[in-house]
């Protein structure tokens, strides 16, 4: 998972700082360079905004309702700009603010449920929930209003307040996003903070803060903890992740291919629980390889505004560096390039374009294994039997996803459910409902997100206990 910090981000502390075209690698647009001590009266004035939003949750639920109306109404704007600052292909785009109009649609529908305990005493007890008040959520660049709203929508639902600071690299749909809302929420439930560092690490340690969510890297995540421990707030991290994909020995190769490829470089690899690692039986390794290797190579590559692409550019150029460190390191291992392998350079190749990129014969401990290469890059491994692919799957520190494909479903998933992560699939990957838990286990994170457990993560229990007489 990408950090959120801005190492690469050019400029000085001077009241605004530039933005970026990934596809072009030039300067479009400024944003705002809030000062951390602003952050005093944004977090105030969402704590006094919380008592009227909390008290109402028919009123919540309507005006979530109409949120999302709004950001569909939008959604030609937001999905131009995201393109332009992000690098995705349009069509990436605007599926990302329809999953953002239907986040907050879905969570406008939720509301928690008091529970009656019934444990043979003459008392009733029931389990209330209140909400827990400002929260803070800290999302990254590779997708800003799709992840903003999976922190916001179950938090602003739960009847908290929200201060939403996006990453340097992708601030302004979110700030666009965030005068959609405007025009509809009561004031200050929502506010959107812009900045470099230190912004975000005052924004997690502030007194006033009562929930952080951060989306972003296992070290940044670490340090998101450590400061929100300071006032005791809770927090919820989804960090790396580095995705196996264990293919079975009855696996028709030419069937999952496609899918299999989208699987890992949807968005260009940036995406969390991409496949990151695909694990081949010894006799289908070659083959797998041929088949990833083909698809690689015919993918058009370009600029995400164009009609024809599909795979748009590496979102900034210190994600870029770090994808090419870890394909050279990969190759200098002995690893082969079956595809790519290489920065694209040339007419209309300005900005961060790296060729998707196959590998084979890449030793088991060569970094773009056994970390998160987020970009563009896949390396195919041979095994000899199940345990062994098993055994590798789960040999890093990452336990987002996994998945397992083959014909015998039973089979597959037996196999899948030996994967130590928080979602296994089987013959698919990285495709999550809106009403399933989302969670990592190891260093991919903290907490649960999506669904009612995203709610009452939200939530916190209020017991009243009650006489069921009255005293005589």
């Amino acid at each position: 998972m990408p950090s959120t910090e801005t190492g690469g981000v050019p400029g000085r502390r001077t009241g605004r700082f530039p933005v970026v075209d990934p596809a072009t690698g030039e300067t479009f647009a400024e944003a705002p360079d809030q000062r951390p001590e602003e952050l005093d009266g944004v977090v105030d004035r969402a704590r006094r905004a919380w008592s009227g939003w909390r008290a109402e949750p028919a009123a919540r639920a309507a005006a979530l309702c109409a949120a999302a109306d709004a950001v569909a109404a939008a959604g030609d704007d937001l999905a131009r700009l995201l393109t332009r600052e992000q690098g995705k292909p349009l069509a990436e785009s605007h599926a990302e603010v329809a999953r953002t109009a239907a986040r907050l649609r879905y969570f406008a529908g939720l509301t928690p449920r008091t529970r009656r305990i019934d444990d043979g005493r003459p008392v009733r007890s029931e389990v209330r929930w209140r909400a827990l008040g400002p929260v803070a959520a800290i999302v990254p660049w590779n997708f800003p209003l799709q992840l903003a709203a999976a922190k916001f929508a179950p938090a602003l639902a739960a009847g908290n307040t929200v201060v939403l600071k996006p990453s340097p690299y992708t601030p302004l749909a979110t700030r666009l996003l965030g005068s959609v809302l405007a025009a509809v929420l009561p004031e200050d439930v929502l506010t959107v903070v812009t900045g470099r560092e230190p912004l975000g690490a005052r924004l997690a340690s502030h007194p006033g803060i009562r929930h952080v969510t951060f989306t972003g890297s296992v070290p940044t995540g670490r340090a998101v903890a450590e400061a929100a421990a300071g006032s005791l707030a809770r927090v919820t991290l989804e960090l790396g992740g580095n995705d196996a994909a264990v293919l079975l020995d009855d696996v028709d190769v030419e069937r999952v291919a496609d899918r299999l490829f989208w699987a890992a470089f949807r968005n260009c690899g940036q995406v969390c629980m991409a496949v990151k690692r695909v694990y081949a039986p010894v006799r289908l390794h070659a083959e797998v390889v041929e088949a990833l290797a083909e698809r690689a190579k015919s993918v058009t590559v370009g600029p995400g505004l164009d009609p024809g692409t599909l795979l748009g550019p590496v979102n900034n150029a210190a994600q870029l560096a770090r994808v090419e460190r870890v394909t050279a390191r990969a190759l200098a291992d002995g690893g082969r390039a079956a595809a790519g392998g290489h920065r694209l350079d040339g007419p209309g190749r300005a900005g961060h374009f790296f060729a998707p990129t196959i590998l084979t014969d890449v030793p088991p401990g060569s970094p773009v294994v056994t970390g998160e290469q987020f970009g563009p890059v896949l390396p195919v491994l041979p095994y000899r039997d199940v345990d062994e692919a098993v055994d590798a799957a789960n040999g890093t520190g990452f336990g987002l996803g996994g998945s397992v494909w083959g014909t015998d479903l039973d089979r597959a998933e037996a196999v899948a459910d030996r994967l130590d992560c928080g979602t296994a699939w089987i013959n698919h990957h990285a495709e999550l409902s809106l009403a399933q838990p989302f969670a990592g286990v190891k260093d991919s994170g903290v907490g649960v997100a999506g669904g009612p457990w995203g709610l009452y993560g939200n939530l916190r229990p209020f017991v009243v206990h009650r006489p069921e007489e009255v005293a005589k």
